[in-house]
């Protein structure tokens, strides 16, 4: 092997363990407390070995979560093939959206906490559009997943399409996403008696269903 892909190899490593190492310590504290020179030391390397993979901090905190999104849109995309997706109505492939949420919930609660410290820093520290691109592409992939169902639901009439595809989108996403959040992270009202976090989900699922259902 040349040395070239040996070091194209190496790279890739040491890339890799920074976001990893990155993505663990913005989750357990918050992106804000987390230095660049700590999360040097973490990797074992010195802070001008991590400059030279992300010149600034923004571009790390927008590398981490471009990388860990891809990583759940990859998993998504494993769980059903290409056929079985092609068999689905427009209503079924809305559920199992939902769905994939609602796992992420049960299953992912790291990166739910990861999300709601990212939006905050981004909002703080006035992110540059240009840093956010990478970032804005996994958005718009989810867009252009969202919109497969949307078509589907036009030709079978399974789903409401009377209003807006981007409308149904962004109410869907944010409305879930946000409920998932919450409960992940622990920001939701606890009565004394307690309450069932995973029925009050499958609710807002069922009220979302029922609200686009034709």
């Amino acid at each position: 092997m040349r040395d070239k892909e040996k070091d194209a190899i190496q790279m890739a490593i040491k890339r890799k363990d920074f976001l990893e190492k990155s993505y663990e310590l913005f989750t357990k504290r918050n992106i804000e407390s987390v230095s660049m020179l700590e999360i040097a030391r973490v990797c074992g390397y010195g802070t001008t070995t991590l400059y030279r993979y992300f010149k600034a901090k923004p571009n790390l905190v927008v590398s981490v979560a471009t990388w860990r999104w891809k990583q759940v849109l990859e998993e998504n995309a494993k769980k059903r093939s290409d056929d079985e997706i092609k068999d689905l109505s427009g209503a079924q492939l809305f559920e199992y959206y939902l769905d994939a949420l609602l796992d992420m919930y049960r299953n992912d609660k790291d990166l739910l906490r990861f999300n709601q410290f990212f939006n905050i820093y981004i909002q703080a520290e006035k992110i540059d559009d240009k840093v956010l691109e990478p970032y804005q592409d996994i958005i718009e992939e989810i867009e252009n997943r969202f919109h497969l169902i949307f078509e589907k639901a036009q030709s079978d009439h399974t789903l409401k399409t009377d209003v807006s595809e981007k409308e149904m989108f962004s109410t869907t996403l944010h409305l879930m996403l946000a409920a998932i959040t919450r409960y992940a992270v622990g920001l939701a009202y606890k009565p004394k008696d307690g309450f069932d976090a995973e029925k009050e989900l499958l609710l807002l699922k069922d009220m979302l269903l029922k609200e686009y259902k034709a």
